[in-house]
């Protein structure tokens, strides 16, 4: 059993102290949300299964008081600037940090003074932080770097995620755009709130792993216009209206694009799949019919990944760097 504390009781967290307790080698020995909302309730019943006897606290100090967690799950932010300060709370409680804030999935090129003083945190504390999940974490960036191995030479790397976004929870189906005007879709655009956070570190990730030095990475973000009225999603999206986002990734080393990182996610999308196109020495296809569930899968790489993460050295590390993340029970 792996004793571990759940940090942030939202949607995914809740999923995730479901699918903890579901798999029987998890000992869930504590919990912390601020929100007055969650704090002083009792976890099992809060995330829907049956009372755990661990009350949620509002801060870490309490949650794991007289008590033996190994490792922190952490769905908190999607930023690593504001992720800082509770990574270096985690590292000096001892705790091995598992997060799914997408921006420290690979954050040495986008961050590189933060990502230091984390690894030097972390080293002077002997824990381990990653950060995972299916996207940024597995699909778009290291399933396609494994790809690559039985090849002798690699061109290019490209990687399509599409999704009907009708099946995902409603903050994913808001954080896309599905069913607002073009005029609010691009406010948004422009505030940041309204994107798929991660593509730029998949694209380094994947420049990193493969020996590429690239000149640019670029990032574009469009709507998906609904061309037709759309009843499925969680609110109406008439015709015209954005019913999603397109978004892709770009890695280049001169003018040659080397790395392109498609994602699409709208509802009412006809067909959902994940593909991989390894433009190399062999030639790589490889596609997943009906796609990947985003949220079972976040949740189930980040416990997954507590066992790798136990096993390796201390510091900031990346899926490229731990052992081989797989179920286990």
């Amino acid at each position: 059993m792996i004793n571990i504390v759940h940090i942030g009781i939202g949607p995914i967290g809740q999923k995730m102290v479901k699918y903890a307790v579901e798999r029987g080698c998890f000992n869930i020995v504590g919990a912390v949300d601020p929100d007055p909302d969650k704090a002083g309730k009792d976890l099992g019943e809060l995330c829907g299964v049956n009372p755990l006897g661990i009350t949620v606290s509002s801060n870490l100090d309490e949650a794991i008081r007289g008590k033996s967690p190994e490792a922190a799950i952490v769905t908190t932010v999607s930023s690593v600037v504001a992720f800082e300060s509770q990574i270096v709370e985690l590292a000096k409680a001892k705790l091995h940090i598992v997060s799914t804030c997408e921006e420290l999935f690979y954050p040495w090129k986008t961050q590189p003074e933060l990502s230091s003083r984390v690894d030097k945190i972390c080293r002077e504390n002997g824990v381990v932080c990653l950060g995972t999940g299916v996207n940024p974490g597995y699909l778009m960036d290291f399933l396609p770097t494994v790809l690559t191995a039985p090849c002798q030479n690699v061109k290019k790397v490209e990687v399509w995620r599409v999704q009907d976004a009708s099946v995902r929870r409603i903050p994913f189906q808001q954080k896309i755009g599905a069913g607002l005007t073009l005029e609010e879709f691009e406010i948004k655009k422009k505030e940041g709130t309204l994107r798929h956070v991660g593509l730029p570190e998949s694209v380094d990730f994947i420049a990193n792993r493969l020996g590429w030095k690239l000149d640019r990475n670029t990032e574009s973000l469009e709507p998906v216009i609904a061309e037709k009225d759309i009843n499925n999603g969680y609110k109406p999206i008439s015709k015209g209206m954005a019913c999603g986002v397109h978004q892709v990734g770009r890695g280049f080393i001169g003018d040659k694009e080397v790395i392109a990182l498609k994602f699409k996610a709208a509802v009412g999308e006809p067909e959902s799949y994940e593909q991989v196109h390894i433009d190399g020495e062999p030639e790589i296809k490889s596609k997943i019919t009906g796609g990947v569930n985003g949220d079972i899968a976040t949740c189930a790489i980040t416990l997954n990944a507590v066992r790798s993460v136990l096993a390796a050295s201390p510091g900031l590390k990346t899926m490229g760097d731990i052992g081989p993340v797989a179920f286990f029970t």
